[in-house]
């Protein structure tokens, strides 16, 4: 008999089988459950099988699944309705109401028209480029600082006020010194997008690498992990999470300050779409620039959750 087979069978179970079962029960005590059930019952083996297989639910069908996608977008699906049903039956108490709150077709219109034009992709993609131009750079600046604030408390107690002087001013203010600084373009709608996008990125970064369980900490220690081998491996890993909230966020702010920027200098992108719409009395372009900031937002937030899944697969809580 083994001595692995002494350490983990029952003292009656080392009596009873021989010592090829109690090597075999230690490796898989479940399949010697049920090669025995099977030389002495081939009929309860059976009853068995089919009891396992019962408990496991079959697949869906294709359409059950297609159908279970489709059943997300319901409430999407009745805003549009309902919305279009306002502005066509309401123009019989108010004939203005076409202007006011043109119907999902009428922006669908617009946006076929703009499409022949060859404007709209311009505007899409320029402002698509000054998003993600501008919330890359506060990525790439604010992560690493927070994480330094995070991981170091003299550093985070150095850097953290002239942060917090800074961080309540709205990025809108910035608006005039940035024109006289940098002129009216893209660099300067970049930066208003950058201050927006910056702080909670940073703050986030700096909350997932201070917050990083102490255990984790001195089990690493207790290995021998440097201090360089202890942030890339326990310190990072932990604050991937709230790095990606924080991008997240700074994302969606972005977009504010987007419009906020090209609504007062800008020769392209949505915001100056809007605002060029206002003056021309075009709602239903209006509404279209609106309507592709929600689309163009919500697509780059799924890529980021999809990017998050990837990169911290241990991790199903984004």
């Amino acid at each position: 008999m083994s001595e692995a087979g002494n350490r983990v069978l029952p003292r009656g179970a080392r009596g009873a089988r021989g010592s090829a079962d109690a090597a075999d029960a230690a490796v898989a005590p479940a399949a010697i459950v049920s090669s025995g059930t099977a030389r002495e019952n081939p009929a309860d083996a059976d009853a068995m099988n089919r009891l396992a297989a019962s408990m496991v639910p079959p697949p869906l069908p294709a359409w059950r699944r297609l159908l279970a996608q489709v059943q997300r977008f319901w409430l999407l699906v009745a805003f549009l309705v309902i919305w279009q049903l306002i502005s066509v039956f309401g123009l019989r108490f108010n004939p203005q109401l076409d202007v006011m709150l043109p119907p999902p077709t009428a922006v669908f219109s617009a946006a076929v028209d703009l499409m022949q034009r060859g404007v709209l992709v311009t505007h899409i993609f320029d402002s698509l480029y000054r998003v993600l131009l501008a919330v890359g750079t506060a990525s790439i600046i604010g992560i690493p600082l927070g994480l330094a604030m995070g991981w170091f408390p003299r550093f985070r107690s150095a850097v953290d006020p002239l942060l917090e002087f800074i961080r309540p001013i709205p990025p809108l203010a910035w608006i005039p010194l940035s024109i006289l600084w940098f002129g009216i373009g893209d660099t300067q709608i970049v930066y208003i997008i950058f201050l927006a996008a910056f702080f909670p990125i940073v703050l986030n970064s700096m909350a997932g690498a201070r917050d990083i369980d102490t255990y984790l900490v001195r089990a690493g220690q207790s290995l021998g992990a440097r201090p360089g081998e202890l942030f890339a491996t326990v310190v990072l890993p932990g604050a991937m999470p709230n790095i990606f909230t924080g991008v997240r966020i700074g994302l969606g702010i972005g977009w504010m300050a987007l419009v906020a920027g090209e609504l007062v200098a800008a020769p392209t992108g949505l915001g100056y779409m809007i605002n060029n719409a206002r003056t021309l009395f075009r709602s239903d372009y209006i509404l279209l620039g609106m309507v592709l900031i929600g689309v163009l937002g919500l697509l780059l937030d799924f890529v980021m959750r999809k990017l998050a899944l990837w990169i911290m697969p241990w991790h199903r809580g984004q």
